[in-house]
């Protein structure tokens, strides 16, 4: 009866969730580590006789910049692309992964030594040894991840096309927002729990990925049984990837505007989730141990409504539309959080429910259409260069709201650490926001000339 059940795992509805279920979870760890530093910037800031490491806003942003630098720099997922696509959705994650693991076990060891306070003079700047490393191991990690994400887009393409993609990637966003939530919510608790040690809480995290890495293997197997099964089905193969392809990839119109909507729309959440829970004590005055709950609400918020989204992107269509709206929606929300009077705790609470709503629309829509965009051999790739784009945004934009805090913003000083008016980083992430609004305008208009099928269902009746 087992070996029936396994024949027909290509047929098998309980298989491919629980695939859903184990790639989710590698990415739920993953997304754990990404953003947990965020509400330990205050922390992170205090002179080192407090716990603290002492760096200023400018390291800050140096530091949460460091996750694009090998990404974009050494086109590392460019590579990561072409070998998911020459090499298969199994080696491909299992290398993502067991990157992740290392870049963090070397964040972790950044964090948890003083190094005597030596520094080391690299490109023009003075760089603490603690930052130094960290910043590496961080960068390192943000390869595996990058990665992971585009190998876990192309597995979810494979398991779920024609049936319910945009539910499933929608779910996998989710959970990857639980790990989200958990670090900007949980890690001031836990470094408060340790005596405010900051490298407590990232090796827990590191933990925590060794059992999505274990998690990711048992798809593996799970993966090959699939494979083996298509094999004895199949009678024609799919033309392979070659180099050349990503040429192709690039003259098209469509791709130029779904990659720019995404590095934009995504400019104007992930770096504001690293310095929401500093937006939350400086604008509206809570503590530093509370102050990642309010941001919490955002990834949280999404659990429901991106698998909603995605699933009504399945059965009725409106890819381009929901997207739109989306974006017209993380306008009003930074504009919003740009006035100065409006600093009640309850306002800063509505708006992040909003735009947890706005987070939940615009990437329930946008992954699931690069399939109708792009040919599946080429997928990898196009997932890879997209994401390339995206880290140009995930890179710059944390470096330049560092520069402009403490260049412009520094309101004074509390037992040593610098307080902030974040009105202009927000007037930033609005501009975002209205571009992201004129690049969804101009997908749309494309969708309507090529019928690439975007404002139509997923699932094949």
């Amino acid at each position: 009866m087992v070996a029936k059940i396994q024949k027909k795992i290509s047929e098998s509805t309980t298989a491919r969730w629980f695939v859903l279920g184990l790639v989710a979870f590698t990415m739920l760890c993953g997304y754990f580590i990404t953003d947990m530093m965020a509400p330990l910037q205050d922390l992170l800031q205090s002179p080192v006789g407090q716990g603290g490491l002492g760096w200023t806003g400018d390291e800050y942003g140096t530091f949460t910049s460091a996750y694009g630098w090998f990404n974009v720099f050494l086109l590392m997922l460019i590579f990561g692309g072409m070998i998911l696509d020459r090499m298969g959705v199994r080696f491909t994650g299992l290398m993502a992964a067991g990157i992740m693991v290392i870049g963090v076990a070397i964040k972790w060891f950044g964090v948890s030594h003083d190094f005597g306070g030596a520094t080391v003079r690299l490109f023009g700047s003075e760089w603490g040894y603690p930052l130094l490393v960290a910043s590496f191991g961080y960068a390192l990690f943000g390869v595996g991840i990058e990665i992971a994400g585009i190998t876990v887009s192309k597995i979810l393409v494979k398991w779920f096309k024609g049936k319910e993609m945009a539910l499933a990637m929608g779910l996998e966003m989710a959970c990857a927002r639980i790990g989200t939530g958990l670090a900007i919510g949980v890690t001031p608790l836990l470094c408060k729990a340790f005596g405010n040690s900051i490298s407590m809480p990232v090796l827990m995290g590191l933990l925590l990925l060794c059992i999505g890495f274990l998690s990711f293997m048992v798809f593996v197997v799970m993966d090959r049984r699939l494979d083996a099964e298509r094999a004895e089905q199949e009678t024609e193969k799919e033309e392979p990837f070659r180099f050349s392809d990503i040429f192709s990839i690039i003259k098209i119109k469509g791709f130029w505007y779904i990659a720019i909507l995404c590095v934009l729309f995504y400019s104007a959440v992930f770096p504001f989730l690293k310095y929401a829970p500093s937006l939350m004590i400086n604008k509206f005055g809570i503590s530093q141990e509370l102050s990642g709950l309010i941001p919490s609400i955002l990834p949280f918020g999404t659990i429901l409504l991106t698998p909603f989204f995605g699933n009504l992107y399945d059965r009725k269509g409106h890819g381009a539309g929901i997207m739109l709206i989306g974006a017209v929606m993380l306008v009003f929300i930074h504009a919003m959080f740009s006035i100065p009077g409006l600093n009640y705790w309850i306002i800063a609470l509505a708006l992040m429910i909003l735009l947890g709503v706005a987070f939940s629309l615009v990437p329930s829509a946008m992954w699931p259409s690069v399939p109708k965009i792009i040919p599946e051999n080429k997928l990898g790739t196009a997932y890879a260069l997209i994401f390339w784009i995206q880290n140009w945004g995930l890179m710059g934009v944390p470096y330049l709201i560092g520069k402009v805090l403490d260049k412009y913003c520094i309101t004074g000083f509390i037992e040593g650490k610098p307080t902030y008016d974040y009105t202009l980083p927000m007037l930033i992430f609005t501009g975002f926001g209205i571009l992201s609004i004129v690049f969804a305008l101009l997908l749309r208009r494309e969708d309507a000339i090529k019928q690439y099928g975007l404002q139509l269902p997923n699932i094949k009746k």
